[in-house]
């Protein structure tokens, strides 16, 4: 099977949670960042979550490969080394640290089902399928970067 069981990319998905967390604590009138701590702690993960995110745009840009999350058939290359040494999915996992900053800025166990749900999903519709398409594309040497290294972290 060379596609992905879905259509929806996973910033999308993220937004998506994210708009749903913040609509719901709207409604359940939460404030943002209600200790000076929550705040702090937010905004590093926040800013965790842009370096992983550059790391991991600049190993695609050095490498000329693809970041279409649609079709990861056309990849030309597969990166193993920089951040993809620690996590295979960076870009899904910088999003995931966003939900997480939001999350910990909100402080309400509502909240967390946001980062919750895109781990599910993004494992789910996007990752598993994704390893399916780069097994067949790359073979062993994919295979072998799969056992040493981990899906998120």
């Amino acid at each position: 099977m060379n596609k992905l069981e879905t259509r929806i990319p996973a910033p999308i998905v993220a937004l998506l949670l994210g708009l749903g967390m913040k609509a719901y604590a709207f409604a359940a009138q939460i404030p943002l960042d209600n200790t000076p701590a929550l705040a702090e702690w937010g905004i590093r993960m926040a800013q965790l979550s842009a370096l992983i995110a550059l790391l991991a745009f600049a190993s695609f840009s050095l490498a000329r490969s693809s970041i279409n999350p649609i079709d990861p058939s056309r990849a030309s290359r597969l990166i193993t080394g920089g951040i993809f040494r620690f996590s295979r999915n960076p870009l899904y996992l910088s999003l995931l640290l966003l939900l997480v900053a939001y999350a910990m800025r909100l402080n309400n166990w509502v909240a967390w089902l946001g980062p919750l749900i895109f781990v599910a999903y993004v494992t789910r519709f996007q990752i598993i399928p994704e390893e399916r398409i780069l097994t067949g594309k790359f073979g062993t040497p994919y295979q072998d970067y799969l056992q040493r290294t981990r899906r998120w972290l």
